[in-house]
């Protein structure tokens, strides 16, 4: 992992830990020519959510609920192969995890308070409404001799 940049935040003080980050690699398609049938550039990346201890508890049940159709066993996988190198597809895929489940762990909406239209626009659209229909009837052909 030398020269790999940084942890991989997700937010706040919460980031990826690199011992937990499980990666493999393997040939490639696309780009290249001869070099891709050569050289392990595509990246899997793949995170034990339901194991990690990285995640605060509440953070982790979010996650898991909302990732629910992407994970196998509970761990959730990302690919990368869009760069010719192999380090920049292991960035790539490491900044996609991180937003990924910056995503899902984020706190849900508040809820919405219902509201009710102001009385004025009601009225106001009603006008307007005849007023539009009171020039449409003055278009009309009975009135033409």
């Amino acid at each position: 992992m030398d020269g790999m940049p940084g942890p991989h935040v997700i937010r706040g003080s919460v980031s990826l830990p690199e011992a937990e980050l499980m990666w493999r690699f393997s040939r490639s398609s696309g780009p290249g020519g001869q070099h891709v049938n050569t050289t392990d550039t595509q990246v899997e990346l793949r995170f034990d959510l339901a194991r990690t201890e990285a995640l605060p508890e509440v953070w982790k049940q979010r996650a898991l609920e909302r990732l629910a159709g992407r994970l196998t066993d509970g761990v959730v996988t990302v690919r990368a192969a869009e760069h010719r190198s192999q380090w920049r597809n292991r960035e790539a895929a490491a900044v996609r995890l991180a937003a990924l489940l910056a995503e899902a762990t984020a706190p849900p909406p508040k809820p919405r308070r219902p509201t009710r239209v102001p009385r004025g626009i009601n009225e106001r659209r009603l006008r307007e409404k005849r007023q539009r229909a009171e020039t449409k009837r003055g278009r009309s052909p009975k009135n033409w001799s």
